[in-house]
């Protein structure tokens, strides 16, 4: 199985799950357009994805979603709710996401299925889910917009080899940033995000034994950046450096990145760490100094490169 962060931010979602001969998608928020040029950069082609999957309706998650199906033919699994959204319902193929269940995915001739369990997050947008992914003895799980730690999210989602899991802000720089008073209470509420320390938190509840490198790339989900930046994503750190939000997996992924000194927190910079075993009482993350081997770092000359991690 191999996990590849293609976005992370209020721009736009996603999450590329290649399980054997499966590929499928974990939330489509970027435009079609976009999304497009993500896959061309991890050299997959639209066509090969099998299967997209929405955690929830929020246009960062869901918004080329019935786009993207529609273009690669694959079926699209949502929530109820959101089947006719404008959103999903391009899609020539849908299919209603069993909440708080198991389900199968299969592609056609494919030796073995994938094997998904949604489970319900606490958040403003019902329902919406994380999925526990299974497949050949391995098991994966994207756990992104939660506004809280869980027990019960901590305990579906247990023994997982690969965690995604996305956090959003520095509560003291949240109080000191820009954001009016309703949408710092709505992000810092138990159905918003989670902060720095509550990911610390959920983390430390999922830190098995099977999980043994952390990394956590920022709302770009990018590994080595073009020094040709363009003018948009110059924006976009800007934006990002009011208020950070990234995303955090955790693997049993190749060794062989190099690093240095963590950054503050709340600040916009890629992060990655290889080494021994997560210790159980907390997080370690490093900023690396140059690019690492292939399938950790610049896999593309546009400015972006995925997140990848393999188990």
């Amino acid at each position: 199985m191999r996990i590849q962060v293609l976005s992370s931010g209020s721009e736009g979602n996603s999450t590329l799950v290649r399980c054997g001969e499966t590929n499928l998608i974990v939330d489509s928020g970027l435009t079609l357009t976009e999304m497009e040029l993500r896959l061309e950069a991890v050299r997959l082609p639209a066509a090969e994805i099998h299967h997209v999957v929405v955690t929830h309706g929020h246009l960062d998650h869901a918004r080329s979603a019935g786009g993207l199906a529609r273009k690669a033919r694959a079926m699209l699994h949502c929530p109820a709710n959101i089947m006719n959204h404008p959103s999903t319902r391009r899609a020539k193929r849908l299919s209603t996401l069993p909440i708080g269940s198991r389900f199968e995915l299969r592609r056609e001739k494919a030796d073995s299925a994938v094997e998904l369990l949604t489970v319900v997050l606490p958040h403003d947008c019902d329902p919406t889910v994380s999925f526990r992914i299974e497949h050949a003895g391995r098991v994966a799980a994207v756990l992104t917009d939660i506004g809280r730690p869980s027990d019960e999210v901590a305990r579906a989602l247990e023994g997982v080899h690969v965690l995604v899991l996305e956090f959003n802000y520095d509560p003291e720089m949240m109080k000191c940033g820009p954001y009016p008073p309703e949408l710092q209470k709505r992000i810092t509420g138990g159905r918003g995000h989670l902060s720095n320390e509550q990911a610390a938190q959920t983390l430390a509840a999922l830190a098995g034994p099977n999980l043994h490198t952390v990394r956590r790339p920022t709302a770009r989900s990018s590994a080595s950046v073009s020094p040709r930046r363009s003018a948009s994503s110059s924006r976009a750190r800007a934006r990002q450096s009011r208020a950070s939000r990234s995303r955090l997996a955790a693997s049993s992924a190749p060794q062989g990145t190099s690093t240095s000194t963590d950054p503050p927190i709340g600040t916009s910079t890629f992060a990655c760490a290889t080494g021994p075993r997560l210790p159980p009482s907390g997080i370690t993350a490093f900023r690396p100094t140059r690019p690492g081997p292939a399938g950790t770092q610049g896999i593309s000359n546009r400015p972006f490169a995925s997140m990848c991690a393999d188990t």
